[in-house]
């Protein structure tokens, strides 16, 4: 049979794992000459290509999407669209106001965040686990970060929401997904001059007060970190969520072992999610040079994939790789390429983490067991991120 990998394919969002692994065994360097595209899918070559400058470009964006891949992503992507000296220079000033001090000191206010909208669904115990919960926390925790007030939360995710869907057949963001960026760039524009006349403990207020020296961020560089943060630390969290409650209610063992109570289990929950099945799939690169691997040759100027989940479930790296296994040994878990790697590591990895737990042990901590109706499971389609929109789930109250 014909190998064929087209990320945009709703069949293969369903269950791409089967292809990656074909991907991996007889393509590791795989071209679609429809599209003329290629991807990795190894672990071996992904962990060395995640590390590697020079050769794997990121200034025409991650994104496929014939809007997003150009030289002017950084636009929108920030510093995930550059490549030194630029990135280092712009990621080096957004670390000064994105401290790991500010993150941790977001765990009072994920914790009440998370407590608000558990507080509304317990007492029903029958809910959507993403329209209820798992779709809201993340943007509130990115809300509360940024100092958008309360007010504008629903909305400011309803936008965010149209910029990542897919419909069937769609190969670019929908016009209804550009006009939503247009709406967030003047929404974080107007959010910035707020702050400029009135600075906050925000973190809009610490980016404009950044500083290196004598450099300083420009708006049009705040705004671009703003709109970056809508999209990638609420999207891949919400779908971290989402896939973590699917996956381990699918095996009733794990899931009975997780709810006794045993706390230390939630962060291999976690981290077993991220390598299962993780939010962030694929990553866009433009090839510098010539990439020769496994005797194929993907020349100058190409479009790359780095195809993440296919590198997570590796059966040269990970025992038994298809298994969900909260159990799993930690020196595999550490070997995981979900946040990526080098000079681009997500930046919000810790904050995901740190989000992920508060919301899973404070579940674990309210309710003897969870069920999710996989049958009636709604997938959330995009060509970069894989999760749920739709998950009801059942819940018994300690």
């Amino acid at each position: 049979m014909t190998l064929v990998f087209d990320p945009y394919d709703y069949a293969l969002q369903d269950d791409p794992y089967p292809v990656y692994k074909r991907l991996r065994d007889e393509a590791p360097l795989f071209h679609n000459e429809e599209h003329d595209f290629w991807v990795l899918s190894r672990h071996a070559d992904l962990h060395r290509a995640v590390r590697t400058d020079g050769i794997y470009s990121n200034e025409m964006g991650v994104s496929l999407d014939p809007s997003a891949w150009t030289p002017y992503a950084h636009q929108t992507m920030s510093f995930l669209a550059m490549d030194p000296p630029r990135q280092t220079r712009l990621r080096k000033l957004v670390s000064k106001g994105f401290t790991p001090k500010r993150v941790a000191e977001l765990e009072p206010s994920i914790q009440r965040i998370t407590d608000h909208y558990l507080d509304q669904v317990m007492e029903s115990g029958s809910f959507d686990w993403i329209g209820a919960f798992a779709g809201k926390l993340p943007m509130d925790v990115i809300s509360e970060m940024l100092g958008v007030p309360e007010a504008d939360r629903d909305e400011v995710r309803r936008l965010a929401d149209l910029l990542v869907h897919r419909e069937p057949g769609l190969r670019d963001v929908p016009p209804e997904g550009i006009e939503a960026a247009m709406t967030l760039f003047g929404y974080y524009a107007d959010l910035l001059a707020e702050r400029k006349r009135r600075p906050a403990d925000d973190l809009t207020s610490a980016l404009l007060a950044a500083e290196d020296g004598d450099d300083r961020m420009s708006d049009q560089e705040i705004i671009a970190f703003l709109f970056l943060m809508v999209v990638a630390g609420n999207e891949t969290t919400t779908k971290l969520l989402g896939n973590a409650m699917f996956h381990l209610t699918a095996s009733p063992e794990q899931r009975d072992q997780v709810f006794a109570g045993e706390e230390d289990l939630v962060d291999r929950w976690i981290e077993e999610t991220l390598r299962h099945d993780t939010s962030t799939q694929l990553l866009a690169r433009h090839l510098r040079d010539d990439l020769t691997l496994h005797g194929v040759t993907a020349p100058q100027g190409s479009k790359l994939l780095f195809c993440l989940g296919a590198a997570n479930r590796d059966d040269r790296v990970f025992s038994d790789p298809d298994r969900f296994d909260v159990h799993r040994d930690e020196d595999e878990l550490r070997q995981i390429l979900s946040f990526g790697g080098g000079r681009h590591f997500c930046l919000g990895a810790n904050l995901a983490r740190l989000e992920s737990r508060v919301a899973l042990r404070s579940l674990v901590s309210r309710a003897v067991s969870a069920d999710a109706d996989h049958a009636s499971a709604v997938r959330f389609y995009s060509a970069n991120v894989r999760g749920f929109a739709s998950l009801p789930v059942q819940v018994e109250s300690r």
